[in-house]
């Protein structure tokens, strides 16, 4: 297991589940994974919103189109964010900001637990940099979709905001869908949710498309769904039985889920599942369902559901290793051997 000092750990990159149970597994798992900075080396002191610049112009030689440039442009509008705190429950299933723990009983918030938050934590929660979804909106961009001025975006697993402010700032309405109530607690103040820039930001915290409030939060119209890191075919179609706590839980069937796509994203409308993902476990070794990043849904449930199938299984690995690379994947001790360690699939489908 390795880490990039900047961006965390990148086993959390690639395995992004998004059942409440396994992202709070994992979240333990990869503290204790995580190899120990090196011996008399210097804390880093830079901020790490200084630090997301720095990531925007090595990122930008290798993007193209208008899309992902002006992604990297809106990098120096993120705001600098001090420390909060948010309470968990012992279970830790249930979080809150520090104004809602306020509210609660004497005798509830005594038996929580405190935990401060920096701004690097704010920006990467357990999932490294927000800038690498630069590859899969690149992809987008290739495929049509020159601005998202004006559009809808959804991020299904979105893990964290900073992607979607930056989206924001750009003229896009976007939601990001996730089950972790971390994420309520930790963007609970004046400015993490509401306007940015010329467009907007929302959280929608739950199982989305299984309950009435979800689909409700996440609307329709949508312009671009994007998964990344989220629907894998091995979190959904392990090939060897594991712990049900590493897999993805959609709460719906499979096409009962493809359909809620062709509900939510409107005529015209694009729905991007890229995945990043380690190389597979060799034989004798515990099968690893997140390097199994293909699409779980089969061409023809698309076709069925009213989608055309512009890719499938479209592999990316020599650009995403360039993306790694430049974002210092590969650095340090521990650093990633990029060629065998890393791989990246994605699927593009456009409703009719």
């Amino acid at each position: 297991m390795v880490r990039d000092p900047r961006a965390g750990t990148l086993r959390a990159m690639f395995a992004h589940p998004r059942t409440r149970a396994v992202s709070l597994l994992l979240a333990a798992s990869l503290v204790c994974a995580a190899p120990a900075r090196a011996q008399g080396a210097a804390r880093d002191t830079t901020s790490r919103v200084e630090q997301l610049q720095g990531e925007a112009k090595a990122l930008a030689p290798l993007f193209k189109t208008p899309l992902v440039r002006d992604f990297l442009a809106a990098v120096p509008m993120l705001p600098g964010v001090q420390p909060r705190t948010v309470y968990r429950d012992s279970a830790r299933t249930s979080a809150w900001s520090a104004r809602q723990a306020e509210q609660l009983p004497d005798s509830v918030r005594s038996r929580l637990v405190p935990r401060v938050l920096d701004e690097k934590f704010y920006y990467d929660t357990r999932y490294g940099s927000p800038l690498a979804y630069a590859r899969a909106l690149e992809v987008v961009g290739q495929n049509g979709v020159k601005s998202v001025r004006g559009l809808r975006v959804a991020d299904f697993g979105c893990g964290m905001l900073g992607q979607l402010r930056l989206l924001a700032e750009n003229g896009a309405t976007t939601i990001g869908v996730d089950v972790d109530p971390l994420l309520p607690a930790l963007y609970a103040e004046p400015g993490d949710q509401g306007p940015v820039g010329a467009g907007s930001v929302t959280l929608a915290t739950g199982q989305w498309p299984a309950t009435d409030a979800m689909r409700k939060a996440v609307g329709e119209g949508i312009d671009l769904f994007i998964s990344k890191n989220t629907l894998k075919n091995g979190y959904l179609h392990p090939a060897e039985q594991v712990d049900p706590r590493m897999l993805v839980h959609l709460g719906v069937s499979d096409s009962e889920f493809v359909a809620a796509l062709a509900r939510c994203v409107k005529k015209g409308g694009r729905v991007l599942i890229y995945n990043l993902c380690p190389a597979p476990a060799p034989p004798g070794k515990p099968y690893i369902p997140w390097a199994d990043g293909r699409c779980p849904f089969p061409r023809e449930m698309w076709a069925a559901a009213g989608f055309k199938v512009v890719e499938f299984d479209r592999d990316d690995s020599p650009a995403a290793r360039a993306m790694g690379h430049a974002l210092g994947w590969d650095q340090g001790d521990g650093g990633m051997k990029l060629d065998t360690d890393l791989f990246a699939t994605w699927s593009l489908f456009q409703r009719r």
